[in-house]
This record gives C-alpha cells, structure tokens and sequence, in this order.
C-alpha cells in the first residue's frame, strides 16, 4: 500500500511558530510521515526525537540546489540522522535553469548521495514541461540526461496537470523510477493562474492519480497544498477527510 505523508511547506508558518506541536497535530490527523523544507534551526537529534515521539516518518527533505553545490555532506549527515534518505532538488530559478550545466551537476550531486545510501530527487514545477529541451521537454530531458542510478522522480503530479499533460500518462512513463508522488489539487483562476485547494474542490482527477502511483509501486503519496485561503491545519484536515471518504471501501493508501 502507499504511504500517506505531507510536505511540511504546506503548513509552514505554523511549523516556524510551534515545530513540536504542529509534528503533533499532522501526526493526529493519520499522516504517516512527513517532508521537510526547513528545520527552522533544530538540530537533528531534536527532531528525530520528536519524530518518534509522534510515530512519524521522515521521507525527504526538500534542500535548495546552492545549498547542495555548497555543502552536501552536511546535508546527507543530516538527513541520516533523522532517517531520511531521499533529498529533494525542490524548485530552480530562472537564473539557475542552465540546463546543461544542471543536468551535469545533478549527476555530481548523485553520485555522492548514492556513495552515501542515500537518494536525489527533482521534484517538478509546470516549467519544466512548459520550457523545452531540443526536441523534448526539459522534464523528459533531464532523465534521460541523468541516469536512474543518480536521479530518482518526485513528480508533482498537480503541476503535470497544470502545464497541459496527463498526469497519470506521465507517472506510468517513469514506473520504477517514481518513489515519490505529490498529491495536490489546483483551480485554475480568471486569469489563468493557479489556486491550490483542498482535496476535492479542484480539476485534479485524485483518485487517478493515487491508483496510478499504487500500480507503478510509488512508495509514498505525500499531500502538499502550496497556498490555503484556510487556515492551513484546518485545509490538510479537510483533504484528510476527502482522503478517508476516498478509501472506505478499502483501498491502496495506509490510513
């Protein structure tokens, strides 16, 4: 069965104004464990204690690509201290999109996480399958680029829907290569900007998109809303609701 977790970016704000009670509040909720893009300062050893404490998992960790150019092996001793295995490549800037130069990178970057035990990812935005490689995408480009060996999927499966592409398509493309799935849903506004919403009040086909990450063998589902006209505790509550009425008939996600 998949694994249910959050992408702690979602509740953020909460994170840096109360770490250990909002872990608490996102255990109780049933998320089994959790992604991280910050430890607002914590050490390693006091959040893997408060892990524990709450029977939640670290999956991965969000970590910005300078900050691995600049200091990996900190990174990783961090990320086996709290066990962590899978760091995430989350988002690059305009200016950082040099994509020769990125796709070279990515595979130094690999093969240290890999000497390591441990695991890269890139995790996608729209614009990697907005902008284009030759003839491919740059999505499709960089894993071809860099070798399955050294670069591992996040897919953002709402931002695959977003830029115009099938999003269940694009998670069996890259079966056996897809650890990790992002689980979200999005509006599109008046002005054709994105909205992302609660489970269910949005245009993503979830339930697709869960069925499809089970067949391929995904490890874990993780449930991101990137911005919550809600207070965002109570916006991954109603998307755990959605979740349940989703699964109770029985179903492929560990709740």
């Amino acid at each position: 069965m998949l694994k249910l977790g959050l992408q702690l970016y979602t509740v953020r704000d909460q994170m840096e104004q109360d770490f250990e009670g909002t872990l608490k509040k996102v255990a109780e909720l049933g998320y089994k464990g959790v992604e991280f893009h910050t430890f607002f300062g914590r050490s390693s050893s006091e959040v893997k204690r408060l892990l524990d404490e709450n029977g939640l998992v670290a999956i991965g960790t969000h970590t910005q690509y300078a900050s691995m150019l600049e200091d990996l092996d900190s990174i990783i001793t961090y990320n086996k201290a709290i066990g962590s295995k899978y760091i995430i490549v989350p988002y690059l800037s305009e200016e950082e999109r040099k994509w020769d130069d990125v796709f070279a990178k990515l595979k130094i970057i690999g093969e240290k996480c890999k000497e390591q035990d441990m695991v890269l990812l890139y995790h996608n935005h729209d614009f990697e399958f907005t902008e284009s490689y030759g003839d491919k995408t740059v999505f499709d480009a960089m894993y071809e680029a860099v070798p399955a060996t050294l670069l591992q999927v996040e897919m953002d499966t709402c931002w695959v829907h977003f830029a115009g592409f099938d999003a269940v398509e694009y998670i069996h493309k890259y079966t056996g290569r897809l650890p990790l799935v992002h689980w979200k849903d999005v509006k599109r506004q008046e002005d054709g900007s994105p909205l992302t919403v609660e489970f269910g009040q949005g245009e993503v086909n979830l339930a697709a998109i869960a069925e499809a990450a089970d067949q391929v063998g995904a490890e874990w589902i993780i449930v991101e809303q990137d911005f919550c006209l809600n207070p965002p505790l109570e916006s991954i509550a109603t998307s755990m609701n959605w979740i349940k009425d989703y699964m109770k008939d029985g179903g492929i996600i560990h709740v």
